[in-house]
């Protein structure tokens, strides 16, 4: 990768830190499918599978979109981003998006699910470029030993955008844009918010000044990227991160609202999925600072404690915040009620010390601690299994920057095409969930768990396939 002439390398970091933005709202928007789910059923009376189709519709576009563009790149020899640029292309994708959540007011008007569905296509279609541009330019904003610990900061970012996501959705749809009962129109409305705020970071994005990268190397036509078997493996770990991560949350509110977990309401059992997100959030900010190799040993220990205690305390502050009778009010959860989700977070602030600056050793611990804590929540009950699901997210959290950073390592000019492999491995989200609806149509919920435990089995197959390449 070369740097145009009169861009300086002291215009990285501002740049980083605008860039990290992004990643906050394609998180924040993605992880309000979760509530879409459920607000869908009581709308059109849907049984799993077809509620299931929401992710199949996002996720579906994450795939088709990303085969568009490795043809065309194959091809043609020439990668589309390297002829656009990143920044025109992060601004394109940032005002599809809006157009996407726009589609959403005349979906409602004619009240068709099916629109709906077409709309969560085309907002999809924006995130997924959007990714293709932002997740390589991340890595490459800077030397690529360090690749892996900017991806994991973003990520942070982006995680505080599927903590809030969920949050700032149930108070919108259930609450603000509410006034009888939950309708289509409590749904677009929310969406047409949003789809101002793509409209606006989009113009932002294209007229903020950015370092221009270019791939001096030529890109031969054909897929000789294939050859390159980590890539093909990290292709198959996220599609099975992916998927396994969104079934989680996808199906969450399910399993909380279950008389055998916790019987709670739908609008009650919502607020928890800022819960599971968060601890996306806080494992991902443990996991930047792990990563980054200008720390000692006792200076990533301190800051890692403080940012997993600062993260956390947002979001039981925030998860306090109810929207009752036209205002709101602070109700916060008894602190006994949430020690075992404190204990998950030691827990994984210890596994970190296991793993500093190891991304294919962290994979193979945090996974595992998954197999665990999905097991738990399969075959037990209460507040157990409760704490046990909801605190997965902790140890999801290094899947995905540790997984692109490890499969993307070493491409070269085929860095962009790459990624679009990758971004389109995001299509086990459409999939897997989709899986196990079926089986909580058969055997109920939280059976339904075991399609996520299997799959932290390959990330853990994974992480040793990697250990001699970290």
């Amino acid at each position: 990768m070369g740097l145009k002439p009169g861009m300086q390398n002291s215009t990285y970091k501002s740049s980083f830190y605008f860039l990290a933005a992004l990643f906050f709202m394609w998180g924040f928007i993605t992880v309000t499918n979760d509530v879409l789910i459920n607000t869908f059923k009581g709308i059109f009376d849907l049984s799993p599978p077809q509620r299931a189709l929401v992710q199949f519709a996002f996720f579906g576009a994450f795939f088709i979109v990303s085969l568009i563009y490795f043809l065309v790149s194959s091809s043609t020899g020439k990668d589309p981003i390297n002829r656009i640029g990143y920044k025109k292309g992060m601004a394109i994708s940032l005002a599809i998006c809006g157009m996407g959540c726009m589609s959403f007011y005349p979906a409602a008007y004619y009240h068709s699910y099916w629109f709906f569905l077409s709309a969560l296509f085309l907002l999809a279609t924006g995130v997924t470029l959007l990714q293709i541009c932002a997740n390589p330019y991340a890595t490459i904003l800077g030397p690529e030993s360090s690749a892996s610990g900017r991806l994991n900061q973003a990520q942070g970012l982006n995680s505080l955008g599927t903590t809030l996501g969920p949050l700032v959705g149930t108070i919108l749809i259930y609450q603000v844009f509410t006034k009888a009962e939950v309708d289509v129109f409590s749904v677009a409305d929310t969406y047409l918010l949003y789809g101002i705020v793509f409209m606006g970071m989009a113009v932002v994005t294209y007229y903020r000044k950015l370092p221009e990268f270019k791939n001096l190397q030529a890109m031969p036509k054909g897929v000789g990227i294939l050859r390159h078997r980590h890539l093909l493996l990290g292709i198959i770990a996220i599609f099975i991160y992916v998927g396994s991560e969104v079934s989680v949350g996808s199906w969450i509110v399910e399993f909380i609202k279950s008389e055998r977990i916790m019987g709670l309401s739908e609008a009650e059992a919502s607020y928890f999925l800022s819960y599971f997100w968060g601890g996306l959030m806080i494992g991902r900010l443990m996991a930047g600072i792990s990563l980054n190799t200008s720390y000692s040993r006792k200076e990533k220990a301190i800051r890692m404690a403080l940012y997993a205690l600062s993260t956390f305390l947002l979001i039981y502050f925030v998860t306090g915040i109810k929207y009752e009778e036209g205002h709101f009010v602070l109700r916060l959860l008894a602190f006994e009620k949430v020690s075992l989700y404190l204990l998950w977070m030691l827990i994984s602030y210890l596994a970190f010390f296991l793993t500093f600056n190891r991304p294919a050793k962290a994979l193979i611990v945090f996974s595992s601690i998954n197999i665990l804590l999905l097991s738990t929540a399969i075959w037990s009950s209460g507040h157990l299994a409760f704490w046990a699901l909801i605190g997965t997210g902790l140890f999801f959290s290094v899947g995905w920057s540790n997984i692109f950073s490890l499969a993307i390592r070493g491409l070269g000019k085929w860095t962009s095409q790459g990624s679009s492999l990758l971004v389109m491995a995001i299509v086990g989200g459409a999939i897997i969930p989709g899986v196990q609806s079926f089986i909580i149509q058969d055997y109920g919920v939280q059976a339904s768990f075991i399609v996520p435990l299997l799959g932290m089995f390959y990330l853990v197959f994974y992480g040793f396939t990697q250990m001699h390449r970290a």
